[in-house]
């Protein structure tokens, strides 16, 4: 696939991940649904639970996440919260080594901040209670500032072992974000970004990606806090394990992070080379907007989908 075609392809499919009426029609698609359990743990608890048990087994831990950005209303958000706690306990419950991803979107920030702030709370406020650590996701750019802005709000009540951030290095903004949410003592995971942004606010080219996310990790790893390098990419493994060997830390000093169904082999070569590796597990229902984002990180998955509707 041509450099064009991809990027159009990849356009394409975000715009898709954005179209929440189609959801319900693309999820009885069997190639669509068949995909999907590649990059989703399941459509249950007890799946994903099942999922994160095999990675404890490899020497792997995990972050859940409960698939659902779209909540039409205040009481799903309240059911979103009630899973989370669910979640919680039954990490509790069996001991896998794990923890939770939150988006805010699922607890209602497009609805009202004040209720996203308040639902966000109390899942923060059981992990803490249970000795816990949730990640509050990162999503699109027009709503980095007021995640952030919770964030903070949860972390100064919370503290660092129970609540923390995500950055992408797609977003011009994130070297700035990065040294000011170190100096505060902010656990951070830095991903490069799956999100379709304009070029006000982000890299257009993926080198200018690539070298944001050097820079942002270097800052990360000079901070001495324990923080999250979320990537697939060997160079950028490369450039972190380098950057750790001139700095003389020790394995354990951060850790690696990566997608559920995306390079299983690589997960474990980390892991066997002593380098904690978290794997992040989505699951549920609402896993349609995800997949699309999967697909537009690697469109030729849309290849799969394609070929297999065709033969009916």
């Amino acid at each position: 696939m041509s450099a064009l075609a991809e990027q159009w392809s990849r356009g394409a499919l975000m715009f898709l991940s954005r179209r929440t009426g189609l959801k319900d029609w693309a999820t009885r698609l069997p190639p669509l649904k068949k995909l999907s359990r590649r990059f989703v743990a399941g459509e249950t608890l007890d799946e994903a639970m099942d999922a994160v048990k095999a990675l404890t087994a490899q020497g792997l831990s995990a972050s859940f996440d409960h698939l659902n950005e779209a909540v039409k209303d205040a009481a799903e958000t309240r059911e979103e919260v009630r899973e989370y706690r669910r979640l919680l306990a039954r990490i509790d419950q069996t001991g896998v080594r794990a923890n939770v991803s939150l988006k805010l979107t699922q607890c209602g920030l497009l609805l009202d901040e004040a209720l996203a702030l308040e639902n966000a709370r109390q899942v923060v406020a059981d992990a803490a209670s249970r000795g816990a650590f949730v990640r509050i996701d990162m999503e699109h750019g027009a709503v980095t500032q007021v995640t952030l802005d919770i964030v903070r709000r949860l972390h100064a009540e919370f503290g660092e072992p129970h609540v923390g951030a995500v950055l992408q290095s797609c977003l011009r903004r994130t070297e700035a974000d990065a040294r000011a949410l170190c100096a505060e003592r902010v656990r951070i995971r830095l991903c490069k970004g799956a999100y379709l942004e304009s070029e006000a606010i982000a890299y257009p080219d993926k080198t200018d990606v690539d070298a944001s996310f050097v820079r942002c990790m270097k800052v990360l790893l000079d901070s001495g806090e324990y923080h999250g390098i979320a990537t697939h990419d060997e160079r950028m493994i490369d450039a972190t394990l380098e950057h750790a060997a001139r700095r003389g830390l020790p394995r354990g000093a951060f850790e690696f992070q990566m997608l559920h169904g995306i390079r299983a082999d690589l997960q474990r070569q980390l892991a066997d080379q002593g380098h904690p590796v978290r794997v992040y597990v989505p699951y549920g229902r609402h896993w349609y907007p995800y997949l699309m984002r999967r697909m537009a990180e690697r469109p030729a998955n849309l290849a799969f989908v394609l070929k297999n509707l065709a033969r009916g």
